[in-house]
């Protein structure tokens, strides 16, 4: 054999070799597919027994979907040191916080809706009473921005208590000397609400949530509304 013959020989069989290899190195690289891994949802949070569903209550109050509800607004324990004398209601309206002052620097903490922008109130006034499942009587201002709500203005009777009514479960009267403010801290069945700036300038809260502050806090007991220099923005 000759020596070109001999040497075209083995290039072929190392050029085979060579290519051989690489198409197992492309068969390795094209074959493997990258799956996609699906992110695991997480579970929706349990739900406390503070918010459970409470039957016998004149108009029975379903169960509070915990999911609406970031954490952060549930009702809690918290230190809370202060000036202000126990037993007072404080409504941090920046942060969206209603606490009752309790003894040894303590408070129990609410998350809490709050009057939208054009609509917030602040002050010092006083809880003159608490009402269970109250009428809801909107104002004549109200009812002159919202013609619809005619069928419940005051001349008309109110709206009648219920799972519907806007003020829920409890309201708790704020007035200033003798004066009613006309706003209110009231239950609402709209907890997904809590945290945001909705209301014609009352304090909402979760049905169970007023019910436990009207439990709790005393007729007569002060209540300070601590202004928002911001604003608030109006949710959509």
């Amino acid at each position: 054999m000759s020596t070109h013959s001999r040497f075209s020989g083995i290039v072929g069989r190392r050029t085979f070799l060579v290519g051989a290899g690489a198409l197992a190195l492309a068969g390795c690289s094209t074959t493997r597919k990258t799956q996609g891994v699906a992110k695991p949802v997480p579970p929706p949070p349990p739900t406390p027994p503070m918010y459970y569903a409470i039957p016998n209550e004149r108009f029975p109050i379903p169960e509070v979907d915990v999911s609406q509800v970031d954490q952060k607004w549930w009702r809690t324990e918290v230190d809370y040191p202060t000036e202000e004398k126990v037993g007072t209601v404080v409504v941090d309206t920046p942060n969206r916080y209603l606490y009752h002052v309790r003894p040894n620097g303590r408070a129990t903490r609410y998350g809490v809706g709050v009057g939208r922008d054009g609509f917030l109130w602040s002050g010092r006034g006083h809880i003159a009473y608490k009402r269970e499942w109250p009428r809801w009587n909107p104002p004549d201002e109200m009812v002159a921005r919202q013609p619809e709500l005619e069928p419940v203005s005051i001349a008309n009777g109110g709206m009648e208590p219920g799972l519907n009514n806007p003020l829920g479960s409890r309201a708790l009267y704020i007035h200033q000397g003798n004066r009613d403010t006309i706003y209110r801290v009231h239950g609402s069945p709209e907890f997904w609400t809590i945290g945001k700036a909705v209301s014609s300038g009352c304090i909402r809260m979760v049905n169970q949530d007023v019910i436990h502050l009207a439990d709790n806090v005393r007729d007569g007991s002060t209540i300070l509304v601590i202004p928002d220099p911001m604003g608030a923005e109006q949710i959509v």
